[in-house]
């Protein structure tokens, strides 16, 4: 027989009754009402759960009670609320309490409530406890950081053989011009300048590598700035030849002129190794590599398929191999992260989507042409920068004048390294400094404590390397500074600015007062014009905060 049972009937609720069943009912948000003054009038179960408060205990306080004492002394849930008003809406993220004193990561809504007449009510107010999500997206965030070190990392293990082959031919340089300017003094002759700048362009070459190969290497991301896409090409030229091996013809067109992008130098330099190591990689039996630039003009018609890609002018970096090429399938996953068809211990599938990323972050984009057989060519499309290039011009102290005034005042310079430390000493003394020397930080502390009488420092100058064992050049000048606020310090690194990343903010100590920096390898007349300029002109009116100057793109430091 045919089962003819038949539904219960829909037992008719208000509209009041309805609404208060379907909030109570909600245990996964917290939605209550606040009265104007922003005091807790109704409370739902999913408000109880989350922040533990039953409603007899919460109904009748004030919102507030749910933020953190610094956000209170912040004034931030009056804000909150006043935002809403001017707004008619207030969203935000951050960190509330719970009845025990533990803190959660909320997602918080807060919407003004008014009657038929317009007049303010009360506040809705939803809360969403998020911290499991937050954890998660950290956690992300952190394991893409690696990744991407990583990646940076292996395209330097990529070039270590090259970078030996290539230092070692430097120090033979060096060593040989030094050997027949030995010789030649010895025999009493003067004609030795072909072998000194030898050694001087060896030297300079060296520094070169050196610094290039740091600014790989480094963790923390630059800002974007106003960047010639020819002048990274040609700083990275010397080291992208090392990158592919005697096999490959590496090869440049560059368009001139060509239109300045605002992009991260780092990143830029970054995906340009990568994408020539890549297509190294494409040509086992040889070939070659072009990297080329280019001007476009680009209407809607052109970025189909490029979401968020504005019509306009777009500087366009190329790298274009004549190796195997990709099948449909393999380019369709090219973006993919962690995807690679390179055996395992040979990649980790990160390039091509950090650089789809990098492009999109940048307001460009990426396309790739490839076919098997007919080689591949990455184009990597950057808007135009509008804006002025506002470069700044460096001070370049240039070498002291024939017969100039010799120079006076005390100088203690701390270098780790001794036979650093006796040239420096030689080039101040030769100079008519009176120089004092150690080789630590603490024995310059030692020194400086011994001889100083009084709020005067002992010395008028200090001259310390950043990455002295123990106690750390920066370390040694808080500390002096610590007794002579008004010491001037000069930092001499081979690491530039990575060693100083977390000095304090203008004007917390003193750190950045009276304080400057050069980057080794340093001329002798640049360190000598340095020294006389900080202690002839002093440092003490400039700006207060140290900001070393940001290099040219084509040498960028580490």
């Amino acid at each position: 027989m045919k089962d003819e049972r038949v539904a219960p009937a829909w037992e008719p609720i208000s509209g009041e009754r309805q609404f208060r069943l379907l909030v109570q009912s909600v245990v996964d948000y917290a939605i209550f009402m606040l009265d104007p003054a922003g005091v807790v009038r109704s409370w739902n179960a999913g408000a109880a759960r989350m922040k533990g408060y039953a409603a007899d205990e919460i109904v009748g306080r004030h919102f507030s009670s749910f933020y953190t004492e610094e956000d209170r002394a912040a004034g931030l849930p009056q804000r909150a609320l006043a935002t809403a008003l001017s707004e008619g809406r207030f969203e935000a993220e951050g960190w509330r309490l719970r009845k025990d004193g533990t803190r959660f990561w909320a997602s918080v809504v807060i919407d003004p409530i008014r009657d038929e007449t317009g007049t303010l009510r009360g506040f809705a107010k939803v809360t969403r406890d998020i911290t499991e999500r937050r954890k998660a997206q950290q956690a992300l965030d952190e394991a893409r950081e690696a990744l991407a070190q990583a990646q940076k990392m292996e395209a330097i293990g990529q070039l270590t053989g090259g970078v030996a082959h290539d230092f070692n031919n430097l120090l033979q340089a060096i060593s040989s011009s030094l050997e027949l300017i030995e010789q030649r003094l010895s025999a009493g002759r003067s004609d030795i300048a072909p072998f000194t700048a030898t050694a001087r362009a060896a030297v300079d070459r060296a520094a070169t590598l050196t610094r290039r190969l740091l600014a790989f290497a480094r963790r923390q991301p630059l800002k974007p700035e106003h960047v010639d896409l020819n002048a990274v090409v040609a700083g990275l030229w010397d080291l992208l030849g090392r990158s592919v091996g005697e096999q490959i013809r590496l090869e440049r067109r560059l368009a001139e002129p060509l239109w300045p992008v605002h992009a991260d130098v780092n990143q830029l330099e970054s995906a340009l190794l990568n994408l020539v190591i890549n297509a190294r990689d494409a040509m086992p039996e040889g070939g070659c590599v072009t990297v080329g630039t280019a001007n476009a003009t680009l209407a809607s018609a052109d970025l189909v398929g490029e979401p968020g890609a504005e019509p306009g002018d777009y500087a366009v970096l190329t790298v274009r191999d004549s190796g195997t090429g990709m099948p449909p399938d393999v380019l369709a996953r090219a973006f993919e992260p962690f995807f690679t068809t390179k055996p395992i211990g040979q990649g980790t599938g990160l390039g091509l989507s950090q650089l789809y990323g990098f492009a999109r972050q940048s307001g460009g984009f990426v396309r790739i042409d490839s076919a098997v057989g007919r080689g591949t060519a990455v184009h990597l499309h950057l808007p135009r920068d509008h804006a002025a290039a506002a470069e700044q011009a460096v001070p370049n102290p240039g070498p002291a004048p024939a017969g100039g005034q010799a120079g006076r005042g005390t100088v203690l310079v701390v270098e780790d390294e001794e036979l650093v430390r006796m040239l420096l000493v030689e080039v101040l003394e030769s100079a008519g400094y009176t120089a004092l020397e150690a080789g630590d930080g603490a024995t310059a502390l030692a020194r400086l404590a011994g001889a100083g009488t009084g709020a005067k420092p002992p010395v008028d100058l200090l001259v310390t390397d950043v990455g002295l064992p123990g106690l750390n050049g920066r370390q040694l000048a808080e500390a002096a500074r610590a007794r002579y606020p008004d010491l001037k310090v000069l930092f001499l690194t081979g690491y530039a600015f990575q060693a100083l990343d977390d000095r304090p903010g203008d004007g917390e100590d003193g750190f950045g007062r009276n304080t400057r920096m050069l980057v080794k390898p340093v001329a002798v007349d640049a360190f000598r014009a340095m020294v006389r300029s900080i202690l002839s002109d002093g440092l003490s009116d400039g700006p207060s905060g140290f900001s070393p100057p940001r290099p040219s793109p084509s040498s960028r430091e580490t």
